[in-house]
């Protein structure tokens, strides 16, 4: 198991969900873990449980639509703990389901846009100074399975995860030369809790659109966030990696 004795690392919407799989998957391996979200109590929550000291766990409210918000967010784990070595931009959301574009709200294309290209603009606008300033290190964006294929009644979820994966690979260009990696993860279904608080049928749905017939357990997730974070994949930069059971390959 890859050692993160000694690394800060900023998990973005890591309060419930993939998030929290990824933030407790480092927590393991020895990280100290700054995590976002916009509930506060889901916040307090997760420190609750994970960190009552918090000696290796910051919580931090903010929004990754504002720009005030990311910028405080970096600053405020930089201060913390002196530095910053790794970054997920995992904050992010799917918007209404089975809307075709012409009858698609605009505030809500707007809110996903916002929240899932934005945020991850964002995160690594503010984030990747501070990783060079750190000595290196790397960042992970979660796109989707979505990233790189078209699903019909999800428009703007599947634009935005597509924008991710553009977002990665500039920015992968743009500072191989400074030591920061930039990869991007994309999952298929994940078996988070809400996912499983949906009606069976449903949930058998989204299992069956996946060649392995199931969906990917969080922690399966987190596992290949960790990979891309540490120095195991030292010579990978501007990547999509799926975590899809053969979804992308049909």
């Amino acid at each position: 198991m890859t050692d993160f004795q000694q690394k800060i690392i900023l998990v973005t919407g890591a309060s419930t969900g993939v998030g929290e799989g990824i933030a407790r998957e480092l927590l393991k391996r020895g990280a100290k873990v700054a995590i976002t979200g916009r509930n506060p109590e889901h916040l307090q929550k997760a420190i609750n449980e994970w960190d009552p000291t918090g000696d290796s766990v910051l919580a931090i409210e903010a929004d990754v639509r504002k720009l005030s918000d990311c910028e405080r967010m970096v600053s405020t784990v930089s201060d913390k703990f002196g530095a910053l070595h790794g970054l997920v931009n995992n904050a992010g959301i799917t918007g209404p389901h089975g809307v075709k574009i012409e009858d698609y709200d605009f505030e809500a294309w707007q809110d996903v846009m916002d929240t899932d290209v934005t945020g991850t603009f964002l995160g690594m606008k503010f984030g990747i100074p501070a990783i060079i300033k750190s000595g290196g290190g790397a960042v992970v964006n979660l796109s989707a399975c979505n990233g790189v294929t078209g699903i019909a009644g999800i428009a703007p979820y599947t634009a935005a995860k597509h924008a991710v994966l553009g977002l990665t690979r500039a920015a992968a260009l743009e500072y191989a030369e400074q030591g920061v990696r930039i990869n991007a993860v994309g999952p298929g279904y994940v078996a988070t809790p809400n996912i499983l608080a949906l009606p069976q049928d449903v949930q058998a749905m989204m299992a069956e659109s996946h060649p392995m017939k199931r969906m990917a357990t969080r922690e399966e997730v987190a596992k290949m966030v960790a990979f891309l974070l540490s120095d195991d994949s030292r010579f990978c930069t501007g990547g999509f990696y799926p975590v899809d059971g053969g979804y992308t390959a049909q």
